[in-house]
């Protein structure tokens, strides 16, 4: 069976809520990965990745919030989550999936505006 984009990424993050003030390495390159793409298709997102992160997990916006993001992607673990991922990407380049990617990255945005102004304490 196979899973979209949206699917995995809605799996993901269900699965850490019970541990969101806690960064996990590997979901925040699939993460990281997924909200790239999104920023290639939208240019209205460009440049707000970690702020979409924190709005996302309903984290404080601070330098020590920045600095562990820093610290999780300087990680082993998360550069070999971002190869895997690469490497998985390159090998399936379908059309039908980029349906799913606009509704995705639609709905990342969408609570990223809608937590935004609560999430800059």
């Amino acid at each position: 069976m196979r899973f979209s984009t949206a699917t995995c990424l809605a799996l993901t993050f269900a699965a850490g809520m019970a541990h969101a003030k806690s960064i996990d390495p590997p979901s925040l390159a699939r993460y990281d990965a997924s909200y790239g793409r999104c920023e290639a298709r939208f240019a209205e997102m460009r440049g707000h990745r970690d702020d979409a992160y924190l709005d996302l997990w309903h984290l404080r916006h601070d330098d020590k919030s920045t600095a562990r993001l820093a610290q999780m992607r300087s990680s082993a673990a998360y550069r070999a989550e971002t190869q895997r991922l690469a490497k998985a990407a390159a090998a399936r380049a379908t059309a039908a999936a980029s349906s799913a990617l606009e509704r995705e990255c639609q709905g990342l945005w969408g609570e990223h505006q809608r937590v935004g102004t609560a999430g800059k304490k």
